[in-house]
């Protein structure tokens, strides 16, 4: 029994050795590691933070009318340039029952009225060239025969105003013809004809019948993270990509960031907005979706390296570059570094355009298999 034993460990014993001298035999046969060098380049390197959003137009305004009825007419499309004053809608007035009624009683009333007021004055007016009355007693009636006269004519005003929308006399305060208060394209008409709407005062915003714009002065709408609003200030310039537009981009000015962030997503989101510079007839229309890159930084034909290459001391936390001296020997290089944007890194100091730098973290390939 001990003779098996024995011998079971000794075969035990020259397996484990074998594999080893094996094991040994093929690591021997493996070719050393050859790191890959590269040269620095010449660059443009621009740091910036991104931004999403849209184009909208810099002032956009809502003609709202100045009365309730129903819209009779529309005289534009969107699409078209007005001016300001040009017709875009006329409304039909509906009145109320109960108010047209009692403008009515309102008329009627005014009128005995001064049916009675103009009988008085009649006689006043007999006495008074008689010599019966004095001038100041006539005086005063012919202030009440005024005022009784003054108020029937704003009653029939009234009556008229209720029943059609508008009165003679007054203009354009009271109309039932919409026209345009600025100058620009017609973006939108959300009503049709038939649709009742409502007139603008201080207690309703009112019925939107149109929105104008000038086309020709946009801006870009859009939201940064939290993570970026502490790079961005005002003034900075922008990038702005337009999606359905390719190979073009528009240049902008950063004019506002918001004081004040909101939650969406889970995440804060600050608003900014940006005035472009067009320089040429490109027709961008509102609302459409674009991104925009704030340059935060910006340096050109400056010395750089992939960022990969950069390495950092354990100790010191100071960069450095491995430069090849000899074949596959390498030393440190300290070096001082400037913008980056992320892949390229600008080198100020250190190393020269020819140093060869090592590829220190390079990735084996994979060995075919049979």
């Amino acid at each position: 029994m001990k003779k098996t034993v024995t011998i079971i460990i000794l075969l035990l014993i020259a397996v484990v050795f074998g594999g080893s001298l094996y094991y040994l035999y093929q690591k021997n046969q493996e070719s050393p590691v050859t790191y890959e060098t590269e040269q620095a380049t010449i660059e443009t390197i621009i740091r910036k933070a991104v931004a999403t959003g849209s184009i909208v137009p810099k002032e956009e305004v809502f003609i709202k009318p100045n009365i309730s009825g129903i819209i009779e007419e529309i005289y534009i499309e969107a699409g078209e340039h007005v001016k300001s004053g040009d017709l875009i809608a006329k409304i039909r007035v509906v009145p109320n029952v109960s108010s047209l009624q009692n403008a009515q009683n309102s008329v009627e009333n005014t009128k005995i009225a001064l049916n009675n007021q103009q009988k008085i004055y009649k006689r006043q007016k007999e006495l008074f060239d008689k010599g019966v009355i004095s001038a100041n007693e006539f005086d005063k009636i012919d202030v009440v025969y005024k005022q009784a006269k003054q108020s029937y004519e704003s009653a029939q005003q009234n009556y008229q105003i209720i029943k059609t929308g508008t009165a003679r006399g007054l203009g354009s305060v009271a109309n039932t013809l919409i026209r345009s208060t600025v100058t620009g394209m017609v973006l939108e008409i959300p009503v049709k004809e038939g649709n009742q709407v409502i007139q603008s005062n201080d207690f309703n915003e009112g019925t939107t019948i149109a929105s104008v714009a000038d086309v020709g002065k946009m801006i870009f709408e859009g939201k940064v993270d939290e993570s970026e609003v502490g790079k961005i200030k005002e003034n900075l310039p922008l990038e702005i990509t337009v999606g359905a537009i390719e190979n073009k981009k528009f240049d902008a000015v950063l004019d506002y960031i918001a004081p004040k962030g909101k939650e969406k997503n889970g995440a804060i989101q600050f608003e900014i907005k940006g005035t472009l510079n067009k320089k040429d007839s490109t027709f961008i229309r509102a609302g459409l979706s674009a991104n925009a890159s704030i340059i935060l930084d910006k340096v050109d034909d400056v010395m750089a390296v992939k960022e990969a290459l950069i390495q950092y001391n354990d100790e010191t936390k100071k960069p450095f570059v491995e430069i090849e001296i000899g074949d596959q020997k390498f030393e440190n290089r300290d070096v001082v570094l400037g913008v980056s944007d992320g892949i390229n890194v600008e080198v100020k100091s250190g190393i020269t355009t020819e140093d060869n730098i090592k590829v220190w973290n390079q990735i084996k390939k994979p060995e075919p298999s049979n």
